[in-house]
């Protein structure tokens, strides 16, 4: 498979800009349509990366007959066609390929169905036309509610996406506080980066600080930057394992994880509703929401002799939120990851607001070949969204963590210090302490605002958004069945 390569940086994903949304996740121990090329990648999983399997997510294996070659071709093509998992993308043998087999029906029976799923009141607008997404899914942000649907739960390639599990699992572990511990890179911390992959500019034998590391995450979608605090964390297996728990423990369990950085890897799959539950996740973190809602900032260079080290210039792959590439930025828009692998396509969940109403859509896989497809298609569902707010009736629901609907606020993730991240209070409490904060251009767009009431200055400071976020308790305060 191939990837897309980008100077100094990776072209797998792009990501958005946002402002802040209360903790859907326990404790651990705008408008315009338009487009935008989605992200990257595409790679082997490191040799020393542990597969960790949910049973939900296991591809089941058919044992041969051994009766006769033709027997044996014909249950090898019964078993690809009729007994593999929704969870495994289809040969594109057809123009249009569907799931083939059951979804999962977690967030309410609708979800789990073949198709496009939408129940329009009187009112409200139609979908948006020429929708090419293998899956997507439109959802209200703070109350969970889904507002329409498109295979949410087949079982996809997620590329880039899956960072922000990644990000969600391991910020604000004790392995990677405060935000300006240095790190001196080795060549084993390198070591499983796979071919072709998207890179930030990480260098072996120089040195860079946590907050260093998570731009390069989030704005050049840096595999390079990901298996660093990786290997800072406890290295790739422990990571894998601990993405695997903590996506079970929010019940995304379309998900299966093998590498950190959502690289193509067999078996590695995840679904428009589970990335939707991850986004929803890490943005009740400061520093996630932060992250994935700057545009531009300096990432160190390499230190020449006699020479003070330099910096260069990164700027966020989201187009909505940068209008690169000719894309015109999505008013409101914060957020959160996209990507992009041979194997994915392209993949991307966005999150916006419009009058105090927020809204998160992903997509995964257009098969449009317009320019930007992924982008345009997720600005025209924001679209619909903001304007059949209350106007449809859900077809589901994002779920709260397992934690939460049992009120233990105990996560199952195998994981140390991620309390911290999770703890409401904890990010703003742990924000003055980190360092500097990203060092933006003019033309970049940062998030301001804490707790509350936010001001977002998107792209260029075309768009000032006063935006408000539920308080971090907000699931575990939402009355229980």
């Amino acid at each position: 498979m191939t990837q897309l390569h980008t100077p100094k940086a990776s072209r797998n994903q792009e990501t958005g800009r946002l402002s802040f949304m209360d903790p859907v996740s326990p404790p651990r121990s705008g408008r315009s349509a338009r487009g935008g090329l989605s992200q990257r990648r595409g790679r082997p999983v490191s040799r020393s990366a542990t597969l960790v399997t949910s049973s939900a997510c296991t591809f089941p294996t058919v044992p041969a007959l051994k009766k006769t070659a033709l027997t044996v071709i014909s249950a090898a093509l019964l078993s690809t066609l009729v007994i593999s998992p929704a969870s495994a993308v289809d040969k594109d043998t057809t123009d249009d390929p569907k799931p083939t087999a059951p979804m999962s029906n977690v967030g309410g029976a609708k979800l789990g169905r073949v198709g496009t799923q939408v129940e329009l009141g009187p009112g409200a607008p139609v979908l948006p036309k020429d929708l090419t997404g293998r899956s997507w899914i439109v959802a209200d942000a703070e109350s969970g509610e889904v507002l329409a649907s498109h295979n949410s739960h087949w079982r996809l390639p997620p590329a880039s996406t899956l960072k922000m599990l990644f990000a969600d699992t391991v910020m604000g572990s004790p392995e990677l506080q405060p935000k300006t511990l240095q790190h001196k890179v080795t060549d084993k911390d390198l070591a499983g980066v796979g071919e072709g992959s998207s890179l930030v500019g990480v260098k072996e034998h120089l040195t860079y600080t946590v907050h260093d590391l998570w731009l390069g995450v989030f704005l050049r979608s840096g595999n390079d930057a990901v298996h660093v605090l990786s290997a800072m964390y406890g290295g790739v297996p422990r990571t894998v394992a601990a993405m695997q728990a903590h996506a079970e423990e929010l019940q995304a369990l379309d998900t299966n994880v093998v590498s950190p950085d959502g690289y193509d890897a067999p078996e590695q799959v995840s679904s428009a509703y589970d990335l939707t539950l991850f986004a929803r996740s890490g943005l009740q973190k400061k520093d996630f929401r932060e992250y994935c809602s700057t545009a531009t900032a300096e990432f160190p260079g390499e230190k020449k002799k006699g020479k003070k080290r330099g910096t260069f210039e990164i700027q966020n792959t989201n187009r909505l939120l940068t209008g690169a590439g000719g894309v015109e930025p999505y008013k409101g828009i914060a957020g959160v990851k996209n990507g992009y692998t041979t194997h994915a396509g392209n993949t991307f969940t966005g999150v916006a607001e419009r009058n105090g109403k927020v809204l998160l859509v992903t997509v995964m896989n257009p098969s449009s070949k317009e320019p930007h497809a992924v982008y345009k298609e997720a600005a025209s569902l924001l679209d619909w969204g903001f304007d059949a707010a209350g106007k449809v009736t859900p077809v589901g629901e994002l779920v709260p963590p397992k934690s939460a609907q049992t009120g233990t606020g105990k996560s199952a993730e195998p994981t140390n210090g991620d309390s911290a991240a999770g703890t409401p209070g904890s990010e703003s409490d742990d924000a003055g302490k980190h360092g500097p904060a990203t060092k933006a251009s003019s033309g970049a767009g940062v998030a301001l605002g804490i707790v509350g009431g936010v001001l977002v200055l998107l792209a260029g400071g075309v768009y000032l958004v006063n935006r408000r976020w539920p308080l971090p308790d907000l699931v575990r305060r939402r009355p229980r069945l």
